[in-house]
């Protein structure tokens, strides 16, 4: 298994300003989405990602630069599209996080929380009241060992079944994406390219 191609936040603004930009998927949710992204990138959620991957691959067949936040879900998606036969398939490392960092300019909507945030927020919370509410009923403790255990869990297999769940909650949705409109933006014309920093 070949490790995946990343490239630095530079280095896509570079190639965004090329004859021949490549294509940015977006893999975060659509709420994520929504409050910050790449101008001229598309929405791509992971999830929809892989239930639709068959029908989007066949729309992809020029060089394909992949985003999340951080760069996990990108990793995923790659994997996945690797899978279906895509070579041409880039990283940003670091994310949309990194981008923003270096200075790259982001179109902005309603701001949200990004679902590690949020999961850091139930986790800790869940924990937190599970172990005072074990001085009255000891037997909680076990709720926050089932956390800690399912945290660890998400480390190792770098999954997340509590990022996935919130990822699904209406505040998390913006607007709609679906297959059937993915796959018409991508058949449509290319959007407008960023202008850089």
């Amino acid at each position: 298994m070949t490790a995946p191609v990343t490239i630095d936040s530079a280095e896509l603004s570079d190639r965004l300003t090329s004859p021949v930009p490549p294509r940015v998927l977006d893999v975060r949710t659509p709420g994520e989405f929504e409050t910050a992204h790449i101008a001229g990138s598309y929405n791509v959620p992971l999830d929809l990602l892989r239930e639709h991957r068959d029908e989007i691959v066949k729309h992809l067949d020029e060089e394909i630069v992949l985003i999340c936040r951080s760069g996990q879900r990108a990793t995923q998606a790659e994997e996945d599209l690797r899978k279906a036969g895509l070579t041409n398939v880039h990283i940003l490392g670091g994310g949309i996080t990194a981008w923003e960092a270096a200075g790259f300019a982001v179109s902005r909507g309603r701001q949200r929380w990004d679902i590690e945030r949020q999961v850091r927020l139930v986790a800790g919370s869940i924990v937190l009241s599970s172990v005072l509410a074990s001085v009255v009923a000891p037997k909680l403790k076990w709720v926050a060992a089932a956390i800690g255990g399912g945290l660890t869990f998400a480390s190792l297999t770098n999954t997340c079944a509590m990022g996935m769940a919130l990822a699904k909650l209406p505040y998390n949705r913006g607007a709609a994406c679906d297959a059937q409109s993915i796959v018409s933006q991508l058949t449509g014309p290319c959007p407008a390219q960023p202008k850089g920093r």
